[in-house]
């Protein structure tokens, strides 16, 4: 005796006499669902209870079709409170668009041997999901390029280069921020710069920098100094202290710093410079190229002039990318997403 074949939305559209399309609209259960009329979704809705209909979404996703599902990975751990600055945003821009569009979605941990993975066994464990929106700072590049020669859709939260391969991105606009910071700054009379930025080499350093750069040569300015953020080490202050020393010696009268994963070096920044009888910004101007994390450190917070990251429209924007892939055989996709500025009590005309 024969095995009772599965029923399919073929089958429901048969019972409940309405096209294959409309069963699509009524089981995937999503906000264009709200498009058929109350009794006919219940008709839809009967005919699959009759026939025992039960969506397997992992075949449907392994056979190339859709399951209204969008994945977000992240290659950190989101829940720490002292990431809560740096993802919440992205994460509700992601929820809400995915939502929007009719999508449900899937939050990967993805955590194999106390290690985060994608792949366990060679498998891509992602494939549950239609596409995947990716982010997280500390990233395996061989992990990326592996997805795109599977061909799997994903948009990564930042831009990535990975050598080989060309990726689908949202990411800020480093370049156009920084340039425009220092088109500020040059307004305001500031001739002499100094540029702090971290030792990782990463491309939102990269873009940064090159944004300093074009800013200055707009401005008709020479190269400026470029110095790296010094670590967590007993000698950090003074090593700092030393750069500064040295910037003033040179007529820097303005610094432009890339903030890093904590806030450690903003805060050595003001401690060097306040143990200096150094006054900001009445002796030096200090802008920073994003946004300063939580403060752990006592006494005021500085409200330091600086540009802001729109995290939760780049949130939304990946997920109207990855669609757009799933849509499109166009191949990999790049957005740019500007920055807004904020006024702060950081910077002022040189001394």
């Amino acid at each position: 005796m024969s095995q009772r074949r599965r029923p399919t939305q073929v089958d429901i559209a048969r019972a409940a006499g309405v096209s294959q399309a409309t069963v699509s609209l009524v089981i995937s259960g999503g906000a264009a669902s709200g498009q058929v009329a109350e009794h006919t979704r219940q008709a839809v809705l009967d005919a699959a209870a009759e026939l025992g209909y039960t969506v397997n979404a992992a075949a449907r996703s392994l056979r190339g079709g859709r399951n209204r599902l969008l994945g977000l990975y992240t290659f950190e751990s989101v829940f720490p409170v002292d990431q809560r600055d740096f993802y919440f945003p992205f994460l509700l821009g992601v929820e809400e668009a995915t939502a929007e569009f009719g999508y449900d979605l899937l939050l990967f941990s993805s955590v194999t041997s106390g290690e985060r993975r994608i792949y366990s066994d060679g498998i891509n464990r992602l494939k549950v999901a239609d596409g995947c929106v990716l982010l997280g700072r500390h990233i395996d590049r061989a992990v990326l390029a592996d997805l795109v020669h599977e061909d799997f859709p994903f948009v990564f939260v930042g831009r990535r280069e990975v050598p080989g391969v060309e990726l689908s991105y949202v990411a800020p606009d480093y370049v156009g921020a920084t340039r425009d910071m220092v088109r500020r700054l040059t307004a305001l009379g500031h001739r002499r710069f100094a540029y702090l930025r971290p030792a990782d080499h990463q491309e939102p350093t990269r873009d940064r920098e090159a944004g300093f750069r074009q800013g200055l040569a707009e401005a008709g300015l020479p190269d400026q100094p470029v110095h790296e953020l010094p670590d967590d080490s007993p000698g950090a202050d003074a090593e700092l202290a030393a750069l500064l020393a040295q910037w003033l010696a040179d007529g820097v009268t303005a610094l432009l710093v890339e903030p890093k994963e904590d806030d450690q070096a903003i805060v050595a920044l003001e401690r060097v410079a306040a143990d200096a009888g150094v006054r900001i910004p009445e002796d030096l101007s200090v802008a920073l190229l994003g946004d300063p994390t939580r403060s752990s450190a006592p006494g005021p917070v500085r409200d330091w002039t600086r540009f802001t990251l729109p995290r939760e429209d780049m949130g939304r924007a990946a997920v109207g990318l990855l669609l757009e892939l799933l849509d499109s055989d166009d191949g990999p996709r790049q957005l740019s997403v500007a920055c807004a500025p904020v006024d702060g009590d950081s910077v002022g005309r040189p001394r």
